[in-house]
């Protein structure tokens, strides 16, 4: 289910209802959203969301005490000459639904200079990572 979990259920004939056999975590990293914006989930990690580099627990001591994400803030402050972006591998991309655009018509290297050149840009990835990747996806605040 969106939740990561792996259910198994049995039909009762006796009350005409599914009943839960069994349940288990398929992988927690898996649950959709598990961690809070500018973290990833690393399940050989604890607290198994981590900031990004460049990102800090905006609160470390509230960070180490929940199970739940809590919130990463930028090291320093944003200065759109200066910064750049880090690349992250194995990681699942964000919510596409809101401050995307997507071009399948460019490739990467295109995708980076136009993120590069948008002081609102915050990741870009390619759409489609088979045979050497095409498209591209842009997130902007």
């Amino acid at each position: 289910n969106s939740d990561g979990l792996l259910k198994l259920f049995t039909w009762t004939p006796a009350t005409l209802e599914w009943d839960i056999l069994w349940v288990s975590y398929i992988a927690e990293c898996n649950t959709y959203a598990r961690c809070s914006p500018y973290a990833y989930c690393d399940m050989n990690t604890s607290p198994m969301c981590n900031c990004i580099k460049g990102f800090v627990p905006r609160n470390p001591q509230e960070w180490a005490l929940k199970d739940e994400p809590a919130e990463c803030a930028r090291k320093t402050q944003l200065s759109c000459s200066r910064d750049g972006f880090h690349r992250l591998r194995n990681i699942k991309l964000p919510d596409t639904t809101e401050g995307v655009t997507v071009d399948r018509r460019i490739g990467l290297k295109e995708c980076e200079q136009r993120c590069d050149r948008n002081c609102n840009c915050t990741g870009f990835a390619n759409t489609d990572i088979q045979g050497g990747g095409t498209g591209c996806v842009i997130w902007t605040r």
